[in-house]
């Protein structure tokens, strides 16, 4: 296949990926060790499996579930969205902001009615946060190593085999191996800071929407979904070509730390009630 002759995957982007997956494991065990070590009697585990289940559900359920049909399935609503990038950026940041905060607001009022505390809200953002790492982002780092060291040790026939990659499936396949050849250590820095700022955020929101829960402020909630959906703007503008990667970073640090300043001024607000 023409297609892979061209690929030239280097041992860097084995070590790239390898650490990457590796700092991205740490990152989530550090801030739950972290957190838990710190509020040990103040938090409960069941708030982080909250927070894991309410993503699942919520982002990999109930959204992947609206995502077939408006951008996966052949219709004219699917069309009109992948064909305009404003439709594209407007149609995915709404939803991924009404699905996972609606989902965090629901979890939290309704099932989570016992140990309400900050650090309880703190704890299910590390679950929401952290299952987004380790069961999303990371098995497609996985696929990328394991593409990168097939292609690295031993000849192009025997890693299109073993792979599986045939004719039918070269088109699927492509866009994963070149990503694979392309993965250095400028990405490994731009994709463990991305991580970083989302799981901020998610402990953010998480704060947030908890705080609206427990003072009945119905405002609370409309704020995380304007925050979640401004934090993914320059993502989806990213993802369709419109912007360069470094701009999404600075975008996205921007709003953690708009996200991150409204939600420690919540905190400490609780303490007082």
């Amino acid at each position: 296949m023409k297609e892979f002759e061209s690929i030239v995957m280097g041992k860097s982007s084995i070590s790239a990926l390898s650490i990457t997956i590796i700092l991205m494991i740490a990152m989530t065990v550090c801030f739950f060790i972290y957190w838990r070590v710190k509020n040990k009697q103040q938090t409960n585990i069941s708030y982080l499996i909250a927070g894991i289940v309410g993503f699942m559900v919520s982002a990999r359920v109930l959204e992947l579930g609206v995502h077939y049909f408006c951008i996966i399935m052949d219709n004219p609503v699917s069309r009109f969205i992948t064909g305009s990038t404003i439709a594209y950026v407007i149609y995915g940041v709404t939803m991924a902001g009404v699905f996972e905060e609606c989902g965090r607001h629901i979890v939290l009022k309704y099932i989570m009615k016992k140990n309400l505390s900050r650090e309880n809200a703190v704890m299910y953002g590390i679950g929401h946060g952290g299952i987004e790492i380790l069961g999303v982002i990371l098995p497609s780092i996985i696929t990328c190593l394991v593409v990168a060291i097939m292609f690295t040790n031993g000849p192009l026939d025997v890693a299109l085999a073993a792979l599986n990659i045939t004719e039918e499936t070269a088109a699927a396949a492509l866009p994963t191996v070149k990503t694979a050849a392309a993965f250095d250590y400028g990405m490994m820095v731009m994709n463990v800071i991305e991580r970083l700022f989302a799981m901020l955020l998610h402990i953010s929101l998480s704060v947030i929407v908890f705080y609206g829960v427990i003072s009945g402020e119905k405002r609370y909630l409309p704020l995380a979904i304007a925050l979640h959906m401004l934090m993914d703007t320059f993502a989806a503008l990213y993802q369709r070509g419109s912007v360069p990667l470094w701009s999404a970073e600075v975008w996205a640090a921007f709003w953690t730390a708009v996200s991150a300043f409204i939600a420690v001024r919540l905190y400490r607000k609780m303490a007082e009630r």
